[in-house]
């Protein structure tokens, strides 16, 4: 099963933790693919992406719905053809159904948190940059 297809499957239901490792290992090899359109696959129509990056390329630090979501990245990261990110480590909290990832890609160390919604789709993301 590939990557995209597991995220497809891990997203029809609600997450539990053994669900959020698999969309953790999905997001991991979406994200180092730069398949941006099997990232996207995990977000609700109506998400909200939140960026330091996004300020810097749109004017606000919100991305609002699931297209304009994919053109940000598609504009931020479209030229790029592989990234070598690496899962750090991640959190699972299953009161909130909020993940937290912590990755590394090259000297940028970063922390991500997705709220998802009952559907097991993200609704609400947030990423923190550092060195």
């Amino acid at each position: 099963m590939s990557a995209q297809e597991m995220s497809a499957q891990d997203t029809s239901a609600k997450l539990d933790r053994a669900a959020a490792e698999r969309f953790v290992a999905a997001w991991c090899a979406n994200w180092c693919r730069v398949d941006i359109d099997a990232v996207v696959a995990h977000f609700a129509d109506n998400a909200q992406m939140r960026s330091p990056l996004a300020l810097t390329l749109t004017g606000s630090p919100v991305v609002a719905g699931a297209e304009n979501i994919r053109a940000y990245w598609r504009k931020a990261y479209g030229h790029i053809e592989s990234a070598d990110l690496k899962i750090l480590n991640w959190s699972w909290d299953d009161t909130i159904a909020r993940l937290t990832v912590w990755w590394q890609l090259g000297d940028t160390r970063a922390s991500e948190f997705m709220d998802f919604d009952a559907a097991g789709r993200v609704v609400r993301s947030e990423a923190f940059y550092g060195k």
